[in-house]
């Protein structure tokens, strides 16, 4: 199972690098995922990512309160209005609404998690 999950590990890793560039690609979540997969394949990995000074606060906040920074929220619930917006202008019939559901419900749980 170690295989498995250096393998996402670095697919995260790799993920939340290109998120960097992308602005609706996330970092954070796949640098948490990151770290919890490194956490069970290579501890001094995911020690790397805890001590990063850009990464590591957020995935501490995330671990120890399931706290989501402010600038977070706000950028997830711009992301999530753009793709509601975005499906209810694109598609047709009923599959208009599926992300504007979507987003509802994921906005809303974001909104929940303490800052």
């Amino acid at each position: 199972m170690r295989p498995v999950y250096l393998a996402v590990g670095l697919a995260s890793v790799a993920l939340g690098a290109v998120g960097v560039f992308l602005p609706l690609l996330p970092t954070v979540p796949f640098m948490i995922l990151a770290a919890f997969c490194f956490a069970r394949a290579n501890p001094a990995w995911e020690r790397r990512l805890l001590d990063h000074p850009r990464f590591g606060p957020h995935i501490v906040a995330w671990r120890t309160r399931g706290a989501i920074s402010r600038r977070g929220k706000a950028m997830a619930m711009a992301a999530l209005a753009l793709s509601a917006a975005l499906g209810l202008v694109m598609l047709d019939g009923w599959r208009a609404f599926v992300p504007l559901a979507v987003a509802l419900v994921s906005g809303a749980w974001i909104a929940t998690r303490p800052d």
